[in-house]
């Protein structure tokens, strides 16, 4: 059991939703992330997922778009993602979910990244456009390192696509609330809690409710609904908002706290 799967059953015990919070790696650089993650872990967050720059982010929106081009000025790759990681396990266990597209994995080799994030002490991967036919042989690369491949359910996923999501993932599934790019949202669909009955019919996994969700209200809903709640674009507007400021933690830490506290008080 790695710390994602651990980090779940805990928070499954206490009857809680756990806060997964979503940053890019290098914005505004490689130290400031460092900082970031560990003062989203003492502002309340159960999980982090560490976002890698790409050039071609299809499945995101201008917010995490611009926060990816932001860290891409300077060169940046994985080993010096892994190198963030590496300095944040001396000081820290916070389970850490790796989101990337698959292309910067294909470069690196799929064996080569897998060993590289397991030794830095990553616990998972998230390949967002790797569908579950095609994942196979990562499977087996995290499987044998002992890392978790989580995919994505849609609300046009039907049943048999459910159940092959599930069937294809480890840690838990990502539950993508709307259709079309990443962003903050002032309002949600109505018939999340309808599709998570759908998904939970044929998986027993944890499931998080990611994409739209932005406010304290909001993931307060989702606490009553979903295993995990994920917010990354409003994170990411606060990061670019306070950039190398003295402001950015304290502002990071601020808005953290405000969703974790609704989250705890969602009954």
């Amino acid at each position: 059991m790695n710390r994602i799967e651990k980090r779940f059953k805990e928070i499954r015990a206490k009857g809680q939703s756990a806060l997964i919070l979503y940053i890019t790696a290098g914005d505004p650089d490689l130290r400031s992330t460092e900082r970031i993650i560990l003062a989203l872990e003492d502002a309340g967050a159960d999980i982090i997922e560490l976002g890698v720059p790409f050039t071609d982010p299809t499945a995101d929106g201008p917010t995490i778009q611009s926060a990816s081009m932001r860290a891409l000025k300077k060169p940046i790759h994985l080993e010096d993602i892994f190198a963030i990681v590496k300095r944040v396990r001396e000081k820290s266990e916070i389970p850490i979910l790796l989101f990337s597209y698959y292309n910067p994995i294909f470069k690196s080799g799929e064996e080569r990244a897998v060993r590289q994030a397991q030794k830095a002490g990553i616990d998972g991967m998230l390949i967002v456009d790797l569908p579950p036919e095609e994942s196979e042989n990562l499977r087996k690369r995290c499987k044998e390192y002992g890392l978790c491949l989580v995919h994505l359910a849609t609300p046009t996923s039907d049943h048999s696509r459910l159940r092959l999501v599930a069937e294809a993932s480890s840690g838990f599934v990502y539950y993508v609330s709307v259709t079309g790019i990443t962003g903050a949202r002032k309002k949600l669909p109505e018939d999340i809690k309808e599709h998570l009955a759908q998904i939970k019919q044929v998986c027993d996994l944890p499931i998080a409710v990611g994409f739209g969700v932005s406010t304290p209200g909001q993931a307060k809903m989702l606490a009553r609904l979903a295993d995990g709640v994920v917010i990354g674009s409003a994170l990411v507007s606060i990061i670019e908002k306070f950039g190398k400021s003295r402001n950015l933690i304290p502002r990071v830490k601020k808005f953290v706290s405000g969703i974790k506290t609704a989250m705890l008080k969602r009954c």
